[in-house]
């Protein structure tokens, strides 16, 4: 079992720089692909960035490919996503999860609560 709690969402204007932080509980945490998603108003859940369980693999959305950075740090048990250069189309609900190596959503076992961000044009 994990358990994940974001932070570190907020306000932040055009071309503006973000962190944001996922504690993870749990024995298991570096056992485990993490990723990151969001959910903006009205559209489906989206892939952001993932990371391998030692940490040594990422791939990212294309959308996000340059901007946005992913590491993790398994002795504090906590993933980070470094997000420059924002875009006010990057506003929405971000989440961490934890599950295999993959894209889709479906198949990520454990979920944060979520942290908003939102980018102001």
């Amino acid at each position: 079992q994990v358990q994940l709690v974001e932070s570190g969402g907020g306000l932040v204007q055009a071309g503006g720089s973000l962190r944001l932080s996922c504690a993870a509980s749990g024995r298991t945490f570096s056992s485990y692909v993490m990723g990151w998603f969001r959910q903006a108003p009205g559209k489906e859940r989206e892939f952001v960035a993932a990371i391998s369980a030692r940490g040594s693999n990422t791939h990212y959305a294309d959308s996000v490919k340059g901007r946005f950075t992913i590491s993790r740090d398994n002795a504090k048990t906590t993933v980070y996503l470094q997000m420059n250069n924002l875009k006010p189309e990057d506003t929405a609900v971000y989440y961490c999860a934890a599950g295999p190596w993959t894209t889709r959503a479906e198949q990520y076992a454990y979920w944060g609560q979520g942290t908003q961000v939102t980018v102001s044009s």
